[in-house]
């Protein structure tokens, strides 16, 4: 491997890293299989990319290929990138849970809105829907319930406070 390959791979994994965290999952796969190819596989820097490039295909709904290519990394020399391997292989063969439909909260896609206008209308639409999930009924208080007996607790507080200070007064005396 020539250190131009190298220096190409180590972009690659970056770009292919940037675009995995902003959720552009198809080409973080396309980035991350390139760098992958231009790397000798027994290498750190390549267990590295490679588990990057499982998660990429687990998320751009490649699970098969993502099983596949984790259970190869569980044979892998270095130590980190096989431990990482097993617990990614354990992760991608559970059994999907099914969500009922009221667990999950639906995004609105506002991307054919300007700016201004989808942040206007996604507000009103959290308005709402607060509205229907908690809807606001005024209180009602029973004047009748309330006490409204002075209960001299003011005075007592008052005449102790009184007393605390002139006793500090007769200790500086």
């Amino acid at each position: 491997m020539t250190t131009e390959s190298l220096e190409i791979a180590k972009s690659r994994y970056q770009v292919g890293k940037a675009a995995f965290e902003n959720g552009q999952y198809r080409e973080a796969v396309e980035n991350l299989e390139k760098a992958s190819t231009l790397l000798a596989n027994n290498t750190r820097l390549a267990g590295e990319v490679n588990i990057w490039l499982v998660n990429a295909y687990e998320a751009a709904g490649r699970s098969e290929y993502a099983i596949a290519l984790c259970q190869k990394l569980c044979r892998h020399p270095h130590y980190e990138t096989k431990s990482q391997a097993k617990h990614l292989v354990y992760i991608l063969k559970a059994p999907k849970l099914k969500r009922p439909k009221e667990w999950m909260t639906e995004i609105p896609d506002f991307s054919g809105i300007s700016d201004n206008k989808s942040k206007l209308l996604l507000t009103t639409k959290l308005q709402i829907s607060n509205l229907k999930q908690n809807p606001v009924e005024p209180e009602y208080v029973d004047l009748s319930q309330v006490n409204t007996k002075d209960n001299r607790f003011i005075w007592v507080a008052l005449i102790f406070v009184g007393l605390i200070i002139s006793y500090l007064v007769w200790l500086c005396v």
